[in-house]
């Protein structure tokens, strides 16, 4: 059965040798998970303190967004190609990613001053996680399917800081909170659809 996310970007040399190097300096998968949570936090606060509309925050966000996915790579790299797994990886696997969304969806709302939204952002990705793990422990291939998987969530709120920095409002909108809705609706959509799959596998059983 296969446990972890597809992501293109291992085969990639110059992750596997940041990888490999993460190893021999003696970094354990679990600290470098921790140092994700660190970035999440960072960049939640950047968002919030940009307004949706400050440069220098916005691109501290996008950064940080950036490098929290970098740590979410090497782990499993030094985890699993490193051979330096511990018993309490799973736990570090997948509890930083749940902060980060919370911390980075939430921030974007207190940003915009949509706290709501960012809450409501923030528990429909946890959701979408959740029904995947639900599907995992029945014994279930994880459904990693989107549109607003994990990877597509970080890859928008970093896009929107991005073009925010350039552009802050859009269709009338702040740049980020359109950012916001779409991702709200998208994880809506995603846990659904991960909510059908698994009801039909089990059904098929």
């Amino acid at each position: 059965m296969v446990q972890r996310r597809p992501i293109a970007t291992r085969d990639r040399k110059w992750a596997q040798r940041a990888a490999t190097w993460l190893a021999q300096k003696d970094i354990t998968p679990n600290q470098i998970s921790q140092a994700s949570i660190l970035c999440a936090m960072f960049a939640g606060v950047a968002f919030w303190l940009s307004g949706g509309a400050s440069a220098v925050w916005l691109i501290i966000a996008a950064l940080s967004v950036q490098g929290r996915l970098l740590c979410n790579l090497f782990d499993g790299m030094v985890a699993v190609e490193g051979g330096r797994a511990e018993p309490d990886g799973p736990f570090w696997n997948e509890a930083p990613d749940r902060y980060a969304d919370i911390l980075i969806l939430v921030g974007i709302g207190f940003g915009v001053g949509a706290p709501a939204l960012g809450w409501a952002t923030a528990t429909m990705a946890v959701l979408t996680a959740y029904t995947r793990e639900a599907g995992a422990a029945q014994g279930l291939e994880p459904d990693f399917t989107g549109p607003m998987a994990k990877q597509h969530r970080m890859a928008l709120a970093t896009m929107a800081a991005i073009v925010a920095v350039f552009a802050p409002v859009v269709f009338g909108l702040n740049t980020l909170e359109l950012a916001l809705w779409v991702i709200f609706l998208g994880t809506v959509f995603t846990a659904l659809r991960r909510g059908k799959h698994m009801i039909a596998e089990l059904k098929s059983r």
